[in-house]
């Protein structure tokens, strides 16, 4: 044996994992709910420019926080399921995420007045910070150690489906309908997961050994051997040692914790989350030749191949190598994005709940730009954007979860990762809060010119900051921070 050896050997495989698969998919369809809901405003913000009834019909200030109070709720659930995870199980937590996220829906697709929407946001968030903090650790905990890299990427997977499910469902349905779709996965998840097991390793956390086992025996099937599994867990559990606040002073905690929170403030940065929930409405402000609906659709087909080429590069690219492609992708798209939006205008409507004439100004821009003949040029912002969301995908987005799992001390996991959450979702909200009010007063180009700025920074830090996780132990990785430049463990 080496330290790249596993410490569980499971004995006989199991005849079938359909159980354990069925167990990630239930899971899972959180996520679903959690793509779905963080781009529901990219269709539904060009309807609520134009609804007949005013006290629903939105300006640019109102359509900002429509935008941006997802991310406020988000951090709060992220923040809420680190508490809840360790009191009542990860299993528990994630069906609890389907109250608020069936509460915001109802709200919005009953909406008579523009803060039963803004509420609607805010609860939706709430569960889906719930799920993002609480889906990743029952799948980690309940897959086998041979399935647990493929199964660990399902929960990305999955989101990018929600967001394309949206993007599909908005080219046929109008807003209340949108809202009405989005309680679907939350129930079935709810339902299918009142038949699955809790985590293992929770289960054993709280001295019930019984139910663990009994779990294990559902989820590997009869022809493994869970029992050996069951003692290595129970062994792990023991060793593990508990951190006060004041050990987080030691260089070997802060500096990976500083890595993480850095990366995920720099993650979001980067735009993702404006550029996703805003889609609709910047491709409105850009002269086009297809529709803007259409156009949103199509990036979120790109956005799923991404997702999954980034899964399969994974561990034979690197983290790092896949880290500088994405920014580098991100880069070239922000700046072309800069250079024809600053080139070639394209007058904003300002819209007030007071003029009288604002419906039908919106409709004849509208009129105007899709009458436009068929310009190669105007595929520009389409094109960028794929690049955009392609880059992000293959890089910055799933890797920096990644590395936050590898590189936070096990000691230190619980409360670094809640920080993570916290900073990732409080900084989501401050950029979408104010990029309309940016391409309002300033146009579309001064955002993508700061977002291909930090594009070199995170480029940067990633040459000076960041290191090589590919094919490294945690044993090694974490001697790598206590000795300070180096991955190998001097076993003296």
């Amino acid at each position: 044996m080496d330290e790249r050896t596993s410490l569980i050997q499971n004995g006989p495989a199991s005849t079938s994992n359909a159980k354990l698969y069925l167990a990630v998919f239930s899971a899972v369809l959180g996520n679903f709910n959690f793509g779905y809901s963080l781009v529901y405003p990219s269709p539904v913000i060009p309807q609520l420019k134009v609804e007949d009834n005013l006290d629903l019909r939105m300006d640019t200030t109102d359509i900002a926080w429509f935008g941006s109070v997802f991310s406020l709720g988000a951090a709060a659930g992220g923040l809420g399921a680190m508490l809840l995870n360790d009191m009542i199980g990860r299993k528990m937590s994630i069906m609890i995420s389907a109250v608020p996220s069936t509460m915001g829906y109802l709200l919005m697709g009953a909406a008579q007045a523009r803060w039963m929407l803004w509420l609607g946001r805010i609860l939706t968030g709430i569960a889906s910070g719930m799920t993002a903090a609480s889906i990743p650790i029952y799948v980690s905990e309940i897959s086998s150690p041979g399935l647990r890299g493929a199964l660990g990427s399902c929960p990305q997977i999955t989101a990018v489906f929600g967001s394309l499910a949206l993007y599909a469902l908005g080219l046929l349905l109008p807003w209340r309908w949108l809202a009405i779709a989005g309680e679907v996965p939350a129930f079935v998840m709810l339902v299918l997961l009142c038949f699955m097991p809790k985590s293992p390793r929770y289960l054993i956390s709280k001295g019930r050994q019984q139910e663990a086992l009994k779990a294990l025996k559902w989820l590997r099937g009869r022809g493994a051997n869970f029992t050996d599994e069951l003692k290595k867990i129970e062994q792990s559990i023991t060793s593990q040692g508990y951190i006060s606040w004041s050990d987080l002073t030691m260089p070997y905690y802060y500096k990976p914790i500083l890595i993480a929170v850095a990366m995920r403030f720099l993650q979001q940065m980067t735009g993702i989350t404006p550029i996703l929930v805003y889609l609709e409405p910047i491709f409105h402000y850009t002269k086009i030749s297809l529709e803007p609906k259409y156009d949103a659709a199509l990036v979120g087909a790109v956005r799923l191949l991404s997702v999954v080429t980034a899964a399969s590069l994974m561990d034979r690219a690197g983290r790092k190598r896949l880290l500088f492609i994405s920014g580098f992708l991100m880069f070239l798209a922000c700046q072309s994005l800069t250079m024809y939006t600053h080139s070639t205008p394209y007058p904003s409507i300002n819209i007030t709940h007071h003029d009288p004439h604002t419906l039908f100004s919106i409709q004849q821009s509208h009129r105007v730009q899709q009458n436009l003949p068929f310009d190669s040029v105007a595929l520009i912002p389409l094109l960028s954007t794929m690049v955009i969301i392609f880059g992000y995908a293959m890089g910055w987005g799933p890797i920096t979860w990644l590395l936050m799992s590898e590189i936070l001390p096990l000691g230190a996991r619980g409360k670094a990762s809640g920080l993570c959450v916290g900073v990732s979702w409080i900084t989501a909200f401050g950029l979408s809060q104010g990029f309309m009010h940016v391409v309002e007063t300033y146009g579309l180009f001064v955002p993508f010119l700061f977002f291909s700025v930090v594009d070199v920074i995170n480029i940067l830090f990633t040459a000076l900051c960041v290191p090589e996780t590919k094919g490294r132990s945690l044993e090694e990785i974490e001697n790598y921070f206590r000795t300070g430049r180096t991955f190998t463990i001097n076993e003296n």
